[in-house]
């Protein structure tokens, strides 16, 4: 199928005074997409036979956006209102929780998943990365009905599915269940707090390495212990990684560590993280107590960071949206970026590293041969989208429409 995206804007450069950018520069253009990636971009594209167009009037092309960091399988949304109880006992509440949740969420699970989905399309997400429990109560059933529910969506989302030890890989005993999640199509293995939870750091990141290394398959960790306690775990992390030889991708979701660190510690730590690739996942948690990791200082380090949700509304949060592009305007709010460079820029942490322009204003994207995943909105540049939070319009998944604003 061949789609021509007629009048649509695309960033084509920063416009400077006294060596600041004040203004995003752009153009109108054409735009044709065949076989799921970008064809032609010219001024002018006469249509041909067996094209189908859509005129864009105006609006502005970004790349699409990504979550990095979801929990499918155990949600509150679309069901009925409920609020999480007060935590007690940390995190152990909510294990305990889950052991009489599960069970009872199981029938709707589906049914949950699938409006989450829904809902992720339309707010221009074209890939998702979903954690899905692996637990002694529900075993490996919600990873396989979360495949089996993506499967159904794989003309419009690209996914990965991590097999997760929500209540501990060995606290839980479930590692043949691991395992067997792994076989049955799950692309990364989880790990959860070695110390706090397995109570054994070195055997729980060695088990979850080795298990991850022989189904040659990547890692994503949540890791929520603090200070120098999660410094350690990150440092003996790679440690595991090193005596493996382990090549496949790696990404710690939330390392608060990372946040209340010396600095000192913090830079050796970010140079080893920089040598075996290890990326960041955040929900960019701000407030009384709830450490923000250095977002700009990581990736100006080289590594890479990318943003979440986590959950939408669960028994962990209430709080969660769906909307990545209000979580940039969170992130920029955060660390000041109230500039058009530095907010425009914000937007690679929704995407994938992909932004229409580089630091220095050159435009890298959309190129010919790119994918064509990419959102419309009704703006002038991306700064706008993310300081005001524009609405997304239509969303293109290897170049067809899958999501109309009505």
């Amino acid at each position: 199928m061949s789609l021509l995206l007629k009048n649509v804007r695309l960033e084509t450069g920063y416009q400077f005074e006294n060596e600041e950018v004040i203004r995003t520069n752009t153009e109108l253009m054409d735009i044709l997409m065949e076989d799921g990636v970008f064809k032609k971009i010219e001024k002018q594209i006469e249509p041909s036979e067996n094209v189908t167009v859509l005129d864009a009037k105006g609006r502005l092309l970004l790349p699409s956006l990504k979550d990095m960091h979801i929990h499918l399988d155990k949600t509150y949304y679309s069901g009925p209102w409920k609020a999480p109880t007060i935590a007690k006992k940390g995190i152990w509440t909510r294990i305990e929780e889950e052991q009489q949740l599960l069970p009872k969420q199981l029938p709707v699970m589906v049914d949950r998943a699938q409006a989450i989905i829904e809902l992720l399309i339309s707010n221009g997400h074209t890939h998702i990365r979903t954690h899905c429990n692996v637990d002694p109560l529900i075993g490996t059933k919600h990873v396989e009905l979360v495949l089996e529910l993506l499967e159904n969506y794989r003309d419009k989302i690209t996914y990965e599915l991590v097999a997760f030890p929500q209540h501990g890989l060995l606290h839980s005993q479930v590692e043949q269940q691991l395992q067997q999640a792994l076989q049955m199509g799950a692309t990364h293995i989880g790990g959860l707090d070695p110390a706090t939870v397995d109570q054994d750091i070195n055997r729980s990141l060695e088990t979850m390495v080795r298990l991850a290394h022989e189904a040659d398959k990547g890692i994503d960790i949540h890791l929520h212990d603090g200070g120098t306690l999660g410094e350690y775990e990150i440092h003996r992390l790679m440690d595991y990684l090193e005596h493996y030889q382990f090549k496949n991708e790696v990404t710690i979701s939330h390392a608060f560590a990372l946040a209340d660190i010396s600095t000192a510690s913090l830079e050796k730590l970010m140079e080893r993280m920089k040598k075996h690739q290890i990326n960041i996942a955040t929900t960019v948690p701000f407030g009384q107590n709830r450490p923000t990791i250095p977002v700009f200082h990581l990736t100006n380090s080289g590594i890479g960071v990318a943003v979440g949700h986590d959950s939408l509304t669960d028994h962990w949060s209430p709080f969660g949206s769906g909307d990545t592009v209000d979580k940039l305007k969170i992130l920029a709010e955060r660390f000041y970026c109230s500039d058009e460079r530095r907010l425009g820029q914000c937007w690679k942490f929704g995407s994938g590293n992909i932004t229409p322009l580089n630091e220095q204003g050159l435009q890298q994207w959309p190129k010919i041969g790119d994918e064509a995943n990419a959102v419309l909105v009704e703006a002038v540049c991306s700064a706008q989208v993310i300081a005001r939070n524009r609405p997304i319009e239509y969303v293109l998944f290897r170049g067809n429409v899958t999501f109309e604003k009505q």
